[in-house]
């Protein structure tokens, strides 16, 4: 695990250099492999316009938008109701839907994208976004993954969105209207949970109790308007709160 907490914290240092496409690609193909899968794909979808960074096979995802499987494809149509971390493929069942969803998952298993994790992110207005790590093993232990390493990923997830969001879509840096003003002690609880703490160890190293760091962290995704913790950390990087 602490290999895996290291890879994290190298990743979160990256990934707020990211300037362009090719670099967020990089960055993220780097802790899709240091995580054990090999492959990775980001897909932003906002009415028309479709944003893919991804280290997909090129003529997959030139098939992929040239007969409109993002339409299609079974697990976006997943990430856009749910709301955590979920995974497919593997040693599971045979996928659920219409023959032709079915016919979509076998083709995407000859260009090696056979099994991986998602972690849905929803946006207002009818947007969303998922973020996957893919394998083409045949056997692959994603129970034990996801448990294992859930928060983690799903980090992941929210970081790489958020930075892409700001740096490639021209989403602003800049804080919400008045009232939205996070407190220092809220900054501090959200940096520390955005680097993997737990409660616990937010609480030794503020200096304050496990209640009032729950508190803070409470105070700031309601000022955020955030449905979770992790994407009220995703949401003050994106608007630049945090350092």
């Amino acid at each position: 695990m602490r290999e895996v907490e290291s890879a994290f914290d190298e990743f979160v240092d990256a990934v707020q250099t990211a300037r362009d496409a090719d670099s967020f690609e990089r960055i993220a193909e780097r802790i899709a492999r240091k995580l054990g899968f090999q492959r990775f794909a980001y897909l932003s979808l906002a009415g028309d316009a479709v944003t893919l960074i991804s280290s997909y096979p090129k003529p997959w995802t030139s098939r992929y938008f040239d007969l409109g499987y993002q339409r299609l494809d079974p697990v976006v149509r997943r990430a856009s109701i749910e709301r955590g971390l979920f995974r497919w493929g593997g040693t599971l069942a045979a996928p659920d839907g219409n023959r032709e969803q079915r016919r979509f998952f076998d083709e995407a298993v000859t260009f090696g994208i056979r099994s991986g994790v998602t972690v849905p992110i929803r946006g207002g207005y009818g947007r969303m976004a998922a973020f996957t790590l893919a394998t083409s093993d045949r056997v692959v232990d994603l129970d034990r993954l996801a448990e294992e390493w859930k928060d983690i990923v799903q980090l992941i997830g929210l970081y790489f969105h958020a930075h892409v969001a700001a740096r490639l879509d021209g989403s602003p840096l800049t804080q919400g209207p008045g009232g939205n003003e996070l407190t220092q002690r809220e900054r501090q609880c959200l940096t520390w949970t955005g680097k993997g703490k737990a409660v616990a160890d937010i609480a030794v190293l503020v200096g304050i109790a496990p209640r009032t760091v729950v508190f803070h962290l409470n105070n700031a995704r309601r000022k955020l308007g955030a449905a979770s913790i992790a994407q009220c950390v995703a949401e003050a990087l994106r608007r630049g709160l945090l350092s």
